[in-house]
């Protein structure tokens, strides 16, 4: 026979029920919370394997960008002075 807890207006749980629902919820979340886990590794080990295989580090590009990009800047900069000051041809 089953246990129910009976509340105000007659509304009734099963407990056994209900504990064996919170028991697979928890036991769900872990798996589901490992699998995550999983997933982040292999996806880690993947991009750390293919940054080695790279010929050209990221950290290196970045800067030789943002090198290009400032000096990209200072033309503009320059061009649109001359300009202002009428000296632009």
């Amino acid at each position: 026979m089953a246990t129910y807890q009976k509340f105000i207006g007659g509304f009734q749980v099963n407990r056994g029920m209900l504990t064996a629902g919170a028991a697979l919820t928890g036991v769900g979340a872990l798996i589901g919370l490992t699998g995550t886990v999983i997933v982040g590794v292999a996806l880690a080990s993947a991009g750390r394997d293919w940054v080695q295989q790279l010929e050209t580090p990221p950290g290196e590009l970045a800067a030789r960008t943002f090198q290009q990009a400032k000096a990209a800047s200072q033309a503009g900069l320059d061009a649109w002075r001359a300009q202002a000051a009428g000296t632009a041809g």
